[in-house]
């Protein structure tokens, strides 16, 4: 006796057979006790869920023998030859090879002649989606009033290729993917009529790589049958298919945990020598990382996971943070996406191992984010803790924080011209103090003007406006320094949240900024420009834009 496929043996016969797709069999079973018996359906979803044997057991419910019936007996004449394909009132039509105007003008002709055996005729077309649009056009008419004892199926695996128009004249059923274990226990009657012992975990396995299909299941399990001898276990499966398993996967990833790079490589080389293939590899290793993130993020269901908890060793769990996994399995989804490009994707995957090794020495950009928000807002606030001066003529204080050690490369910090004094009065120097007892009153000396722009951060705005201001003091609650413009006064001021906590850390106390215009030098400024742009017209431009002639010479 010929072999008959386990798809073909396992074909539902009944609503109540269609597994995973228990919306679609209630409300057709409903719809047919009612006898509201739409012209027309429409059956979209993956392949290999059910699309077309619905629409077989339809026409069986409205042919069978007992009656219009949501429960067709299958044991009549009507039933026995649908299910065989023999039933002349039913008609299945390959969408793909029919798709010109023509083949739907001779479904029109046909449809005019009433059912030869049975109460109704059913066009069932698969892959619907392949007629063209002249060809949809002419259905249009004919399955919006069809004859009373005429009924569509139309069935598609991309249901947006359909037109609208089609769609809004049919009764539309979605089906979904059918659950892993839906399909585990499939399999495990499968087995047990076929007399075969499966170990569990091929079974799982074979669901998995189903993903949602029974007929991919079937067609798999018949594969896996034929060289399992009556008995189907997981490491015979992962020999005869050249598979990776779960223990490998893991025993790289821990190499690479370990920083053991050449041991993860060539434990890879050996996979590979042994016929697994690099789709093969980088599958199972995204499967792996995917079900580890799950486990991070709590998740322990093994139905979720599509593996067991204990495949993951404690080592791993703990090794790599939720970030750091979606890393790497990122680099995973990128390299199957762009592997058939590659020019050797053997290095691709090695450079992928490589980089999932060095994961756990790197910090995600939330990391980085939440740190230089902490570093902020010490500033802000003056809590920055500051070095005490060791002795005259050392080197100057440094702030002990990230922000002072990246300074530390930079060129010597800027340092102020002195306070410009009406009186011009000498003013004698004051020996520097400790920050502690400091005076009440008195000028930034040089090391405190280093020690002060050097925790201004990043802004070079700021310490390029502080290089030029005129002069600089402080007393007990408030710093002072003097500019020669409202422009730079007007700047400095909208900087007053970074130089207060900075000013405030230097001095020991909090300190107010207060910036000054020079009015002597501002007037005369103001003299001189207003001189120069009454006869000079780049004069006046240089003066609004603050610029700078490169080449005087080429002025005129």
């Amino acid at each position: 006796m010929a072999f008959e496929p386990t798809a073909t043996v396992m074909r539902p016969t009944t609503f109540d057979d269609l597994a995973g797709q228990e919306f679609v069999a209630s409300t057709l079973k409903h719809a047919f006790a009612q006898g509201r018996i739409a012209p027309a359906y429409l059956f979209s979803g993956p392949r290999g869920v059910g699309k077309t044997s619905a629409a077989r057991i339809l026409a069986k419910a409205l042919n069978c023998e007992a009656g219009l019936t949501g429960n067709p007996c299958g044991t009549c004449s009507s039933c026995i030859d649908i299910t065989k394909s023999t039933a002349m009132d039913v008609l299945e039509i390959d969408g793909a090879s029919n798709t010109s105007v023509n083949d739907v003008r001779e479904i029109k002709d046909e449809v005019l002649f009433a059912p030869a055996e049975g109460r109704y005729k059913v066009y069932i077309i698969d892959e619907v989606h392949m007629l063209s649009n002249s060809a949809f056009n002419a259905l249009l008419k004919t399955i919006e009033e069809p004859p009373p004892y005429v009924v569509f199926v139309f069935a598609t695996t991309e249901i947006h290729k359909v037109p609208a128009t089609i769609r809004s004249r049919c009764q539309q059923f979605h089906f979904r993917l059918i659950p892993q274990e839906t399909i585990e226990s499939h399999l495990g009657n499968v087995a047990k009529q076929s007399n075969f012992t499966a170990e569990p975990e091929a079974l799982r396995w074979i669901a998995r790589e189903a993903a949602g299909s029974m007929r991919d299941a079937y067609t798999l399990f018949d594969q896996v049958a034929a060289f399992s001898q009556g008995t189907i276990t997981m490491e015979e499966t992962r020999k005869k298919l050249k598979l990776m398993g779960t223990e490998k996967i893991a025993q790289i990833l821990g190499y690479l945990v370990e920083q053991k790079i050449p041991e993860a490589l060539s434990l890879m080389e050996n996979e590979l020598n042994k016929g697994v293939e690099v789709e093969r590899f980088v599958t199972e290793l995204s499967q792996y990382l995917r079900a580890l993130l799950l486990l991070k993020h709590g998740v322990s269901s093994e139905v979720i996971l599509t593996q067991r908890v204990d495949e993951f060793p404690e080592n791993l769990r703990n090794a790599f943070t939720p970030a750091q996994i979606e890393v790497a399995l990122e680099l995973c989804l990128g390299l199957f996406r762009n592997i058939r490009y590659s020019l050797s994707q053997r290095y691709e995957l090695e450079l992928v191992l490589i980089r999932i090794a060095m994961l756990p020495k790197m910090a995600s950009s939330e990391e980085l984010v939440q740190r230089l928000e902490e570093l902020k807002e010490a500033a802000q606030s003056g809590s920055l803790p500051v070095a005490p001066q060791e002795s005259q003529g050392e080197e100057p204080p440094k702030v002990s924080t990230p922000i002072a050690a990246a300074h530390d490369k930079k060129p010597a910090p800027l340092e102020p011209a002195e306070v410009v004094s009406e009186q011009r009065e000498p003013v004698a120097p004051k020996p520097q103090e400790p920050v502690a007892t400091q005076e009440k009153s008195g000028k930034l000396s040089r090391d405190q003007w280093k020690q002060f722009t050097s925790l201004l951060g990043e802004d070079m705005a700021l310490r390029s406006l502080l290089s030029k201001v005129l002069g600089q003091k402080y007393d007990a609650s408030s710093f002072y320094v003097l500019v020669s413009g409202g422009y730079e006064q007007k700047q400095l001021e909208q900087k007053s949240a970074v130089v207060e906590p900075a000013i405030s850390a230097v001095l020991g106390s909090p300190h107010k900024f207060i910036v000054k215009v020079h009015k002597k030098e501002a007037s005369q400024q103001k003299t001189k420009v207003k001189a120069e742009t009454d006869n000079d017209p780049l004069a006046l431009v240089q003066d609004v834009f603050r610029g700078t002639i490169i080449n005087p010479q080429e002025k005129n």
